[in-house]
């Protein structure tokens, strides 16, 4: 499911005998929300339920209804507006596809929130354990090098 996943955007991955270095694409141009999906895909239902909740933060309860087919549009809460939370038994029926729509949303309304993803993922020796995990930490670091001004 991962190699599916990741490769859904990319070129299939080559032999490791046969890779070479140069052809390798640069961290900072990884399709994130592949990888946020595929970590989500790999992931212990806790870390799955931190996931979630890091990223619905900016969504607004319109988009909640919408993204994913309207797949998160249980989270909306009963009353008055004060976000979205996912629980332990909406983590268990959110499927990685809907978890790609909601990070695509999220990366075009909020691109800050996927810059924090770090955190959560290095405080996992879990997620560090997976493949997609060491993949998204490396191209969100890079791209936060990227971003950060050149002092001089």
């Amino acid at each position: 499911m991962v190699w599916a996943m990741i490769s859904m955007d990319t070129p299939p991955p080559i032999a490791a005998a046969v890779v070479d270095e140069a052809a390798l694409p640069e961290p900072r141009e990884a399709n994130v929300p592949v990888l946020v999906a595929a970590l989500y895909d790999e992931a212990p239902v806790g870390l799955r339920q931190r996931l979630l909740n890091h990223l619905l933060r900016p969504v607004g309860p319109l988009a909640l209804a919408a993204v994913a087919t309207g797949a998160f549009a249980s989270l909306l809460p009963h009353g008055r507006w004060s976000g979205a939370y996912a629980q332990l038994d909406d983590v268990l029926r959110i499927r990685p596809d809907q978890v790609l729509d909601l990070t695509r949303y999220v990366q075009q309304k909020s691109p800050e929130m996927l810059l924090r993803l770090p955190e959560i993922i290095a405080s996992s020796p879990v997620a560090l354990g997976t493949l997609s995990g060491v993949l998204l930490l490396t191209a969100l670091r890079a791209r936060q090098r990227d971003r950060k001004p050149a002092r001089g």
